[in-house]
């Protein structure tokens, strides 16, 4: 685990049930992203959460000084943990995220969060474009069924197909695992 950081992306209120968007699953994903967290708080390794502010017309959730925009409290940052706000998918697109990890000599990343086929993925592909080495926790990930030429894709296969493409080429963008695997050092 030398020279690795865990990134929480937009586990927020918003996500969660009662919220503006959410996710199918996304409490089970939740309290993965916790047990991983734990993990990382135990044996004092860095943490990254990342905070979506939406700033683009028409959006309807992550609204500025929003109840649905915290960070949800299964993952609270505590004193010391790093949290940078973005307003892209893209972690790295107009934030400070790479400088920091940089500084930290950070080269592998354990990636955790919401949406899967959204952020965690473009954050994912950027984040291999920049050198790092990227695990995904599948099962503390999350999304949403979508809907293409008329047809709803469920949840499950966007969540699935995703996954698959992301780690496809031999983990090519990244490593997928889940939870259990990953405390279990699999």
């Amino acid at each position: 685990m030398e020279n690795t950081a865990l990134l929480i992306i937009d586990v927020q209120n918003d996500y969660f049930k009662g919220g503006n968007m959410p996710l199918v699953g996304a409490e089970e994903a939740g309290k993965n992203t916790q047990k991983v967290l734990e993990y990382f708080r135990k044996n004092n390794l860095p943490v990254i959460n990342i905070k979506h502010i939406a700033t683009n017309d028409g959006a309807t959730f992550f609204l500025p000084d929003t109840k649905g925009a915290e960070i949800n409290s299964l993952v609270e940052p505590k004193n010391g943990e790093k949290v940078m706000v973005k307003h892209y998918p893209n972690s790295f697109r107009e934030t400070e995220l790479l400088a920091y990890l940089q500084s930290k000599q950070i080269k592998n990343l354990v990636i955790t969060g919401m949406m899967t086929d959204v952020c965690v993925e473009s954050t994912t592909r950027a984040a291999f474009d920049l050198g790092f080495t990227n695990t995904i926790i599948g099962d503390a990930t999350a999304t949403r069924d979508r809907e293409v030429n008329g047809q709803v894709v469920k949840a499950a296969e966007v969540q699935r197909s995703f996954l698959a493409g992301i780690s496809a080429l031999g983990n090519l963008y990244a490593q997928i695992v889940n939870t259990n695997d990953f405390l279990n050092g699999k």
